[in-house]
């Protein structure tokens, strides 16, 4: 089988991460992937806040899980977040910014290391705390927040869950 349906095929939402770093040359390789998504009209809308200072890291956590009426970590332990975000102003930016979050994933897939999407950047970037950490990283701009990805080295396997019936429908000659 391919390589790059391999992959497709082996990812899995992780939610369980071991408390190590994840070396940097892994996640520019990551993030490099994610910048090739595609994008409506090449706009390329998207763009990537990789964050693994534990105190940004943390506070980010918080405010999901503030979000979520929950006091437990919505990260699940993983030592990085990288959130999408995507210029709101361009009409394809959620689908711009979900292709940048797939490529990601699968690239942290091939490398090794676990994901998992996380929602909850829209709101999470739209409070005054969330506002100004963007404004702490130099990203100015219109930008809604698309989602987390969360990366780390996985701790135990994700679940493979069997896919549906009639997921597929054709209309063949």
């Amino acid at each position: 089988m391919n390589e790059v349906i391999k992959n497709i095929m082996a990812r899995r939402s992780i939610r369980k991460y071991e408390d190590r770093p994840v070396e940097k040359e892994l996640l520019e390789e990551v993030v490099r992937a994610g910048t090739y998504a595609p994008s409506g009209m090449n706009k390329q809308s998207p763009i990537i806040l990789v964050v693994t200072k534990k105190e940004t890291r943390n506070h980010l956590s918080k405010i999901n899980a503030k979000i979520m009426n929950t006091d437990t970590d919505p990260f699940y332990g993983a030592p990085v977040v990288m959130v999408v975000l995507a210029d709101k102003n361009n009409p394809t930016h959620v689908y711009d910014g979900s292709l940048v979050m797939e490529n990601m994933m699968l690239a942290a897939t091939s490398l090794g290391l676990g994901t998992c999407w996380i929602h909850r950047a829209k709101e999470m970037f739209e409070t005054e705390e969330g506002k100004e950490i963007l404004k702490e990283a130099g990203i100015m701009g219109e930008y809604e927040g698309i989602a987390n990805c969360i990366i780390g080295y996985p701790k135990e396997e994700g679940t493979l869950h069997e896919r549906k019936e009639n997921y597929i429908y054709k209309i063949e000659e």
